[in-house]
């Protein structure tokens, strides 16, 4: 389920990259419509990709050795924040991570959201066990996003895509409502998860609205990203592109908002509900990402848990 989560982030994260200069609306979009050339993805996957290249390896985070992955693989064209980069280029040369990320914004640390766009494919690999959802999420978050804030959108999500991917093993759909309060029932109180409170209430509203309301990821903050993508997976969390037009119509950060929404959804779903010429147009994953897979130990759980089998 780890790669089911992997594949919708990355579809979602290329798709709305490139939307914006497709030249074609969401409603052709919706229809099968799909420009011709390949979507290319964004810092998104490519951190997402490292998050599970480091599942695959080790079986859980560490964060030396995730800092390290993230600096040696970043790749310039890929749209990465500039507090990102200044980060992952202190620890390319040796700095800690630590101390890099906590120094962040004036010793604040980031509270973007670059550390929920990475984070759900590692929700799914832990579905039902939230506690090591939570105490993973912290880890994968605090390599570059030391902020309280930015750690609870990656929470946030991890625990959305854990749930998402816990309810396909069951079999169940939940409804939106319970979707989103069982995620709130895991979430210590910060300003994220007050807007995922105030996403339940607009639960029958249209995006338009919600993202007026909860913000669209315009202020690239964890706060104005992640109730929103939360709102969307829970209204649309058995309909892959129905979720992720919405995400195009909120406008915004449509990259990261798609990518979050993506990797929950398929969590769900399987890859079987993301469109076959939207996954055929995104660029393909990289081959680090592909040799970490094969390396992984057999038999193991985590091996199950990241497959989707239960046997």
């Amino acid at each position: 389920m780890m790669f089911d989560s992997l594949a919708g982030l990355s579809v979602g994260d290329a798709l709305g990259q490139q939307f914006p200069v497709m030249r074609v609306s969401v409603d052709a979009l919706r229809s099968g419509t799909v420009p011709g050339g390949q979507w290319q993805w964004t810092d998104d996957t490519e951190m997402a990709c490292g998050v599970v290249a480091e599942l695959c390896t080790r079986g859980a985070i560490d964060r030396g050795r995730l800092a390290v992955s993230f600096a040696r693989h970043r790749s310039p064209d890929r749209d990465y924040g500039f507090s990102t980069v200044a980060v992952l280029m202190r620890i390319g040369k040796g700095a800690s991570w630590r101390e890099v990320s906590g120094a962040a914004f004036g010793n604040k640390g980031s509270y973007g959201n670059g550390a929920a766009m990475r984070v759900a494919p590692l929700g799914a690999a832990f579905a039902g066990d939230p506690e090591t959802i939570v105490a993973q999420a912290i880890r994968s978050a605090e390599v570059t996003h030391m902020h309280p804030e930015g750690i609870s959108g990656a929470v946030a999500v991890a625990l959305a895509a854990g749930q998402a991917a816990q309810a396909r093993i069951d079999g169940i759909r939940p409804t939106a409502e319970q979707f989103l309060t069982t995620v709130l029932d895991h979430l210590d109180d910060s300003e994220v998860a007050r807007g995922i409170r105030r996403a339940r209430t607009l639960l029958g509203a249209n995006v338009q609205q919600v993202a007026t309301e909860l913000g669209n990821g315009s202020h690239v903050s964890a706060q104005d990203t992640v109730p929103l993508t939360l709102w969307i997976a829970a209204t649309h969390l058995h309909d892959y592109p129905a979720a992720i037009t919405s995400c195009l119509t909120a406008d915004g950060d449509i990259d990261t908002t798609a990518a979050i929404v993506g990797g929950i959804v398929t969590a769900h779903t399987g890859t079987d509900a993301i469109p076959p010429e939207w996954l055929a147009a995104r660029e393909p994953l990289p081959t680090w990402l592909l040799q970490a897979r094969a390396a992984m130990p057999r038999p193991s759980r985590l091996r199950r848990w990241f497959t989707g089998s239960r046997g």
